[in-house]
């Protein structure tokens, strides 16, 4: 059994030669399905190259490169992580906000990031330790 961490769950499936698996569990690990045209949600299909496709089974770690989503394994392959893709991460941090707090700017005067709102920010930290 293979260990496949997920951005939302972890599963332990049968796997070989790395990520290769039945549709049956890729589907489980990713949410997408196989299908003819590929591997699909609902509202979306992607293609996959044949070198991804086997007989009964599918090379989940192709397929996740191809969505543009990381994908890493530890050095014996019985763990393998499957990152969020970049347009998914994105897509989370458009609609997070960043907690008010108060520091003095470059001349002392007290400015808080609220101040701030609707405007992109670049902020740079440093400590001494």
């Amino acid at each position: 059994m293979t260990k496949v961490l997920t951005p939302l769950a972890e599963h332990d499936v049968a796997t070989r030669d790395g990520l290769w698996m039945s549709p049956v569990d890729a589907e489980r690990v990713t949410g997408w399905s196989l299908k003819p045209e590929g591997m699909c949600r609902p509202d979306l299909c992607v293609p996959l190259p044949a070198s991804a496709l086997g007989a009964n089974e599918v090379d989940v770690a192709a397929f996740w490169k191809k969505l543009g989503g990381p994908v890493v394994a530890s050095e014996r392959g019985d763990v393998w992580a499957l990152g969020a893709p970049a347009d998914e991460r994105n897509a989370a941090l458009e609609g997070l906000e960043a907690p008010d707090f108060t520091l003095p700017d470059i001349d002392g005067v007290p400015r808080a990031l609220s101040q701030l709102r609707g405007r992109k920010v670049f902020l740079a930290t440093w400590a001494s330790w």
